[in-house]
C-alpha cells in the first residue's frame, strides 16, 4: 500500500477522531443496545460483534465481556453501558494517530 501523505489540516483532524473515540465509542455502545432490542435475529450477531470490541477498546474487563457476551441480554450490556458513565469503567487512554514516516 502507497504511503500517504497528510497535509497539517489532515493530522489535526485525524488526531482529534482519536482523543475523541473513547467518547464516541460511549455513545456506540449506548445506541446499540437500544439497537439489540429492536434488532431481528438475522442481525444481532453483527450487533453484539460491535458491542464486544468497542467493551474491549474502553476497558471493559475480559471476564465481564465473556459473561456480556455468553448471555446475550441487552440488560446486561446496558449495565456495562451504565457504569461506563459512571466512571466505575475507566476508558484506556486514547491512542496516538498513526504517525507517518519521516523522509
Amino acid at each position: 500500500m502507497a504511503e500517504r501523505e497528510f497535509s497539517r489540516y489532515q493530522k489535526k483532524v485525524i488526531q482529534r477522531y482519536y482523543d475523541n473515540r473513547p467518547q464516541m465509542d460511549e455513545q456506540r455502545l449506548s445506541e446499540l443496545v437500544a439497537e439489540l432490542y429492536l434488532a431481528s435475529d438475522k442481525k444481532k450477531p453483527k450487533l453484539w460483534e460491535s458491542a464486544r470490541e468497542i467493551m474491549l477498546r474502553l476497558g471493559t474487563p475480559e471476564s465481564r465481556v465473556a459473561h456480556v457476551m455468553k448471555t446475550g441480554d441487552a440488560a446486561i450490556l446496558a449495565e456495562v453501558v451504565k457504569d461506563v458513565q459512571s466512571g466505575k469503567i475507566r476508558p484506556k487512554p486514547p491512542e496516538k494517530a498513526p504517525e507517518a514516516p519521516a523522509e
